[in-house]
């Protein structure tokens, strides 16, 4: 069994910053691909970063690059993703997964998936 705990998030201006963590137990961590979703009300979930097990690989949707950045600590089993310059369509309920595939932008091939965490920009 893994769990996946959120925390973060909240409301910010258009241009502010929010870091979501993502804190892990159970199955080892530090062996699993993580990735970030993100889900605005009446769309569907969409990718936003992945990371690989070890760091040294990430993935980021094209929106999103330059202004998000998924990070980890194995030591700490926590991923995090730092958001900066947001936008009021950034507005949406993010959840991290966990895949033991590896990194990956499909979110079926996550197998478990934190609990969600809203955040909210205004303009």
């Amino acid at each position: 069994q893994v769990q996946l705990v959120q925390s973060g998030g909240g409301m910010v201006q258009a241009g502010g910053s929010l870091r979501l963590s993502c804190a892990a137990s159970g199955r080892t961590f530090s062996s699993n691909a993580m990735g970030w979703f993100r889900q605005a009300p009446g769309k569907e979930r969409e990718f936003v970063a992945a990371i690989s097990w070890s760091a040294g690989n990430t993935y980021y949707k094209n929106s999103m690059k330059g202004r998000f950045t998924i990070s980890r600590d194995n030591a700490k089993n926590t991923v995090y993703l730092q958001m900066n310059s947001l936008k009021p369509e950034d507005t949406a309920v993010y959840y991290c997964a966990s895949s033991p595939t590896g990194i990956t932008t499909i979110g079926h091939a996550y197998d478990y998936w934190g609990q969600g965490t809203q955040v909210t920009v205004s303009s």
